[in-house]
Parts: C-alpha cells; structure tokens; sequence
C-alpha cells in the first residue's frame, strides 16, 4: 500500500475541517511508515494519536454542523459513532497482540475519502453559508465555536 495523497477533490472548502482532515491523511500515512519498519511501538503509538485526534476532530465538525443548522447532523454523528467503534475494535486487537496494521491502514484510507468525498461534502454548503452568515458578528464563528469547543 502506499501513502494516501491529499488531492484537491478532498478539499471541502472550509479551511479549518480542511486542515484537520489533512492531520488525519499523516496520521494514516504514519502509519504506513511505522507498518513499512515493521515497529510495533510506533504503530500503537500512531494509532493512539490517531485516534484521539479523530475524536477531536468529529466533535469539533459536528459542533459546526449544530451551529450551523445542518439538519442531517444526527445521522453524520453516527456515522462517526459507528466508525469510532470500529476502529476502537481495531485497538483492542491490536493490544492483545494481533497484527491490524495493514487492515487497519486499508480501513482508514478507504473510509477517509469516502466520508470526506460524500458526507462532508454533504454538510459543506450548510456551514459555509452560516459562517459566512455570522462572520461580521463579534468573535467571528470560529472564535464562537472553539469557546464552546473548548470550554
């Protein structure tokens, strides 16, 4: 397998889910790396960085979604809720020893794009109409979002 390439049909045209999303794409392709030099460590590692930061990221998106009046924004939640699932399974494997690397590395790279390709860009035009909506308000939308975020 090889790297996932960050291409501009991934691009969902909000800078901020942009970057995020690119993280993750580093994230997937450390662990590549780590798969390629056969460490062990650096795979658990990456795979709990992985993961902890795509849960930051799904809640910050569907905090966006919620401001923003997306009205699919439950059923993108569990779409999100049933991948954290999924990959948690793919943790616990790997704690008990199991080799998942490789099929984890498949899972993500494949789930990735689709999710980016159809359900975020699904939610796109929604957030970026209300951001540009409330962007002359005091703070800006991201300022808002992030203080309630990060509370």
């Amino acid at each position: 397998m090889n790297h996932l390439i960050w291409t501009d049909d991934l691009n969902t045209g909000i800078p901020v889910i942009d970057g995020q999303h690119r993280q993750i794409v580093s994230y997937i392709n450390h662990l590549h790396d780590a798969r390629e030099k056969n460490d062990r460590q650096a795979i658990g590692e990456v795979i709990n960085d992985l993961i902890d930061y795509t849960l930051s990221h799904f809640s910050f998106e569907e905090e966006l979604m919620l401001e923003a009046g997306y009205p699919f924004a439950g059923p993108h939640k569990r779409v999100h809720d049933v991948f954290v699932k999924r990959v948690a399974e793919y943790q616990l494997r790997y704690k008990a020893g199991e080799d998942v690397s490789g099929e984890l590395h498949a899972l993500l790279m494949r789930w990735l794009v689709g999710h980016i390709k159809n359900d975020d860009a699904a939610y796109a035009a929604a957030v970026m109409a209300h951001t540009h909506s409330v962007s002359h308000q005091k703070g800006g939308w991201l300022a808002r979002t992030l203080g309630r975020f990060f509370k």
